[in-house]
């Protein structure tokens, strides 16, 4: 009989607390409703993601695929390598290549007209090269050859040239 009493007492308090229950059953759903449709945007990005992603690769499976580019990689980092040994290597060579230029001209005699001598200087990115030097005259020219070592020439140098050599000396070669 305490089954019986019990069970009419659970009957009694459903019926006086009815609509309670529905309002937190009908809580409940509302909330299940909200996750499902949540899920489901999800999924539907994922499954665009995944579309995208296996666009194309009819035949090959991810495994080759990722394998291909593994090996891609590779071949971009051997190649970075080489290419920056080259560029060592060329960078090391440029050091010793004309990159710095002086130029002054002057007029070496009174009876010639406009400024027909020269003086060049040429240097390396040590300031290492070659003074060089043309006297223009009337009646004859000469070319002089002085070298420089470190922006300095154990050789006399006239004032045009000590001005070609301080002209390049004070260019700076930078990229």
């Amino acid at each position: 009989m305490g089954f019986i009493a019990d069970d009419t007492f659970l009957t009694a308090f459903i019926l006086k607390n009815v609509h309670y229950i529905l309002l937190g059953m009908t809580v409940l759903i509302l909330a299940a409703l909200i996750v499902f449709i949540n899920i489901n945007i999800k999924l539907a990005k994922m499954n665009k993601r995944y579309r995208k992603m296996m666009r194309g690769m009819e035949g090959t499976n991810l495994e080759q695929l990722l394998m291909a580019h593994i090996d891609e990689v590779h071949q971009v980092l051997d190649k970075v390598d080489h290419l920056s040994a080259e560029y060592k290597r060329l960078d090391r060579r440029s050091a010793f290549c004309i990159q710095k230029l002086g130029v002054v001209r002057f007029n070496a005699f009174e009876d010639t007209g406009s400024d027909l001598s020269f003086a060049v200087a040429l240097l390396d990115g040590n300031n290492d090269g070659v003074v060089i030097s043309s006297i223009f005259g009337r009646s004859e020219s000469r070319s002089y050859g002085k070298p420089v070592l470190g922006g300095q020439s154990v050789y006399f140098l006239t004032e045009e040239e000590k001005q070609a050599l301080g002209k390049a000396c004070a260019k700076k070669f930078d990229i």
